[in-house]
């Protein structure tokens, strides 16, 4: 695995960071993932707006243009040898003594990316879906920046392997579901695809972004709002969304089955959706 490591490419077990550095000793910094297919960055303008929103959100300048960073992340899949990947792009505030204010004078930021093979879900998991557990939303109020410290999404994603499920859908507030612990989730009631907003309570997917429009293009009834905890539980299906799981059915929830209790009709026209759109536009933009 070739990396790149403030301005330079090298072998992962070559890269070194300071002690120092922010990340490591705050989770100062914010973070981007990158599906790239057939060695095409997927939707790029979109996720480096996606990372300028977060850089904003925790005030630290973007160390690099957009013509700068496709550059970088065009040379980054280059070097590595999947045709589909996915690239992690992470970026502190860089290396300075400890101490909770910002570096005054600032200091370089610390960038790092690296490429890792793209796996698509197993054909096994499509056929059967996948089991998630609920849990209370304890995470901060602001989930809509990409931050690197994710020890609540952690914890509440390791609560869904200690079940033996996938995921954990998250609840705010004991009212209404915002997202997974690292995935977007869909509700479908009589036929509508449900979804939460964008807020600052969830993280805004690019993948959710492409099954919204994928509903819209095909005459799929579809709503944006929010959603009550008891519509997850009376919901026909449940769709998980990611960059790296694409869309996966849920059919059981905290141990009772969703709906039917197996992948329903609308998962498999969006799953269907999505894989002619992954070999249309993705592959071919």
């Amino acid at each position: 695995m070739t990396i790149y490591l403030n301005g330079h490419y090298m072998p992962i077990e070559d890269a070194k960071i300071s002690v120092l550095d922010r990340g490591f000793i705050f989770g100062d910094g914010v973070y981007e993932v990158i599906p790239v297919y057939s060695r095409k960055a997927f939707r790029l303008p979109e996720h480096l707006k996606r990372l300028q929103h977060s850089l904003d959100g925790i005030k630290l300048a973007n160390p690099h243009s957009d013509a700068e960073w496709t550059g970088l992340i065009g040379e980054l899949i280059a070097r590595n040898a999947a045709e589909d990947q996915y690239l992690y792009l992470h970026i502190t505030r860089g290396v300075a003594k400890r101490d909770h204010a910002f570096p005054n004078p600032p200091v370089t930021p610390t960038v790092f990316m690296m490429s890792s093979p793209l796996l698509t879900p197993p054909a096994e998991l499509l056929h059967s879906g996948i089991a998630c557990v609920t849990a209370p939303d304890n995470r901060w109020l602001r989930c809509d920046i990409k931050a690197i410290a994710l020890l609540p999404n952690v914890l509440l994603r390791q609560m869904a392997v200690d079940a033996g499920c996938a995921e954990t859908i998250l609840i705010r507030d004991n009212s209404f579901m915002t997202e997974g612990a690292a995935s977007n989730i869909f509700v479908v009631k009589n036929g509508k695809l449900l979804a939460p907003p964008k807020d600052n309570l969830m993280l805004p997917g690019i993948t959710y972004d492409v099954v919204l429009e994928l509903a819209a293009a095909n005459g799929i009834p579809h709503e944006v709002r929010r959603i009550a905890v008891a519509e997850v539980f009376d919901a026909d299906e449940l769709l998980l969304t990611s960059s790296t799981k694409e869309v996966l059915a849920i059919t059981r929830l905290d141990g009772k089955p969703v709906g039917a209790g197996k992948p329903g009709a609308l998962f498999a026209r969006l799953h269907a959706l999505y894989q002619d759109f992954k070999r249309d536009v993705m592959r071919a933009a």
